[in-house]
């Protein structure tokens, strides 16, 4: 069998002390996570973080930053993710467009009402990602490359 590590964005936007989270399902659990999701067939790493911030919060998003990259090896299935996380800021939702159906609703929560859900974070990437954010961790996304074949 192969190895394969599933490449994943999160967008990671803050106002006023707050960040903007999903509550989604995954599988059986209600869990809290950062936009994010699988990096598509094509797409760009920046690309791929706008439009599962779109989807799934119905806003449109602007990264600014590259957080940070993280390996998390999931105990329960031993799948490895390497996620790209990227700072930036949004927009308000956009009326009329749908979330993806795994996503109950976007909301705004500090770091402390997190820490008190911390059993039902997604992954330990999410609080990393805000810590990693909050004590100063930004890289220019003139970082990241985009080679094609011609």
């Amino acid at each position: 069998m192969r190895w394969n590590p599933h490449v994943t964005v999160a967008a990671l936007v803050e106002q006023s002390g707050k960040f903007l989270l999903v509550e989604e399902r995954d599988g059986a659990r209600i869990v809290y996570n950062q936009p994010a999701g699988h990096l598509e067939e094509g797409e760009t790493l920046l690309d791929a973080v706008i439009r599962e911030t779109r989807e799934e919060t119905a806003r449109d998003f602007i990264p600014e930053a590259l957080v940070g990259v993280y390996r998390y090896v999931s105990p329960g299935n031993g799948v490895t993710y390497l996620r790209f996380c990227f700072s930036g800021r949004c927009s308000e939702p956009r009326p009329g467009r749908q979330l993806d159906g795994e996503i109950l609703r976007a909301l705004w929560l500090d770091r402390e009402s997190l820490l008190q859900r911390e059993s039902r974070l997604r992954s330990p990437m999410v609080l990393r990602c805000i810590d990693d954010y909050r004590s100063g961790k930004h890289y220019p996304l003139a970082l990241l490359s985009d080679l094609t074949a011609r």
